[in-house]
């Protein structure tokens, strides 16, 4: 299967690392002019040089802003006005004690997770249907299925985002637009790696810990080991492309085989 994706604009959400930088490479390898998206233009810059480097193409796009204000939703679209192609990654993650977390942490999740997703496609969503064209995709996680004890809060806003892809689909149905989640399962990133040693010894080494993390507590897992951000971005890249205009309203899995179920 050849995805070209050539004329195509795309805005990826937190996407100075991670899965998003990922997903932001393997858009632009695709064809894809691609907006990089982050608080601070530091950040944004050095990814989008690194991105360039690493892809050999020079189509990205800094898009500086907080996308959990209004003000920074602003920012953004005044940058990139018009998207063929919404990828709603930014997302914060943490372990806690469930009788721990507070009403405001409650809140920063759900603000984080979840609302700034609904922002940006109250942004974009319209154009699309008017242009009967338009790939949605929300970045969620296992977590959203099998919330993991150690951060409720964290699945909640998951699980959340799934509620929020399903009814935009139904907003967007017979326009030409899909929107759809994408479950993400254990994947290897910075941010992982740090979250992994806060639940192994600090003292093993990266592959030990890895081992030991997902044998005690991801053990539902067929891969028995992280998945690496371009496993996700090459699911992404699909949703994205022609090919997966009738894929619509669904919770796609690239989790490993971590949850233990047919479906989604």
């Amino acid at each position: 299967m050849i995805i070209d994706l050539s004329g195509r604009t795309a805005l990826v959400t937190g996407s100075t690392q991670g899965i998003g930088r990922a997903i932001a490479a393997g858009l632009a390898g695709s064809g894809a002019r691609v907006a990089v998206n982050g608080r601070r233009q530091e950040s944004v810059d050095t990814a989008i040089a690194r991105l360039r480097e690493e892809t050999g193409v020079d189509t990205f796009i800094a898009a500086v802003g907080d996308l959990t204000t209004e003000d920074g939703v602003r920012e953004v679209t005044r940058a990139v006005p018009d998207v063929d192609i919404l990828v709603n990654n930014l997302g914060i993650f943490g372990a806690a004690d469930a009788l721990d977390i507070s009403d405001e942490e409650w809140r920063r999740y759900f603000e984080v997770n979840v609302l700034a997703a609904v922002r940006m496609i109250r942004a974009y969503l319209p154009a699309m249907k008017d242009r009967s064209f338009g790939r949605i995709l929300n970045i969620a996680s296992d977590s959203a299925v099998v919330i993991p004890a150690e951060m409720i809060h964290y699945g909640m806003s998951k699980t959340a985002l799934l509620a929020v892809t399903r009814g935009f689909a139904k907003d967007a149905a017979g326009t030409g637009v899909t929107v759809n989640s994408l479950i993400a399962g254990p994947t290897h990133t910075g941010g992982v790696e740090d979250f992994v040693y806060e639940l192994v010894d600090r003292d093993l080494p990266w592959d030990e810990a890895q081992r030991t993390f997902m044998a005690e507590h991801r053990p539902q897992s067929l891969l028995r080991r992280l998945i690496e951000p371009e496993e996700i971005a090459n699911m992404a890249v699909y949703l994205s492309s022609a090919q997966a205009s009738a894929t619509t309203g669904g919770a796609v899995r690239v989790d490993g085989g971590y949850v233990d179920s047919i479906l989604p």
